[in-house]
C-alpha cells in the first residue's frame, strides 16, 4: 500500500556503516511508481517534514548547547554537503548515508531506494553508537520521540506525489 510507513527489520551492514552501533531500527514506505533518488527521498523527509519536528529540533539544540554537543551538523565534515542538519557522508542514486560523530554519540541515517519502476520503496535506517554515559542518557531520553519523528518524516516522502 502506497504511503503507509511501517517498521521493518534493519537490513544494513552495521559494521560498514557504523561499527559497534548499539541501536539500529528501520522504517519503510511504499512510493509506487514515483522515480526517486535517495537524495530526493532524504530531502523530502528532512526539509519538508512536519513543522512540529522543526520545533523539537530547535528545543533540542537549546537544551544540548550547554553540554557542548553539536547542533545542526556544525563542524561536521560533509563531502556531499548538508541536507537540513544532516551532513551527507556518501551517496549513490540508491543509497545516501548521512550523520556525524559527536562527543556523546555517533549517528548515521541510511536512506535506501529499491524496487522496480512498478513498485518502489524507501527505507530509512537509523544507527547510533553511544560513547559515554551522556550518550546513553541522551539516547534513552529521545527514544520515545524517535519512532514518531521518523514515521512522520517518512510520510513526507510520499506526500508530494499524492
Amino acid at each position: 500500500m502506497t504511503g503507509s510507513v511501517r517498521e521493518i527489520t534493519p537490513n544494513v551492514d552495521a559494521g560498514t556503516v557504523l561499527s559497534g552501533a548499539q541501536f539500529i531500527d528501520a522504517f519503510r514506505v511504499e512510493v509506487g511508481t514515483t522515480p526517486l533518488s535517495a537524495r530526493e527521498a532524504c530531502t523530502r523527509m528532512v526539509l519538508h517534514g512536519p513543522r512540529w519536528i522543526d520545533a523539537l529540533t530547535r528545543l533540542r539544540n537549546i537544551l544540548v548547547k550547554p553540554f557542548g554537543l553539536k547542533t545542526s551538523g556544525e563542524g561536521a565534515y560533509a563531502p556531499g554537503g548538508l541536507i537540513g542538519l544532516f551532513p551527507v557522508l556518501s551517496e549513490t542514486p540508491e543509497r545516501l548515508v548521512a550523520g556525524f560523530d559527536d562527543f556523546h554519540l555517533d549517528f548515521r541515517l541510511v536512506v535506501d531506494v529499491a524496487g522496480d519502476a512498478a513498485s518502489r520503496q524507501v527505507t530509512s535506517t537509523t544507527l547510533v553508537r553511544t560513547n559515554n554515559l551522556l550518550g546513553r542518557s541522551y539516547l534513552t531520553l529521545i527514544m520515545p520521540f524517535h519512532k514518531l519523528v521518523v514515521r512522520s518524516m517518512m510520510g513526507c516522502i510520499v506526500e508530494p506525489v499524492r
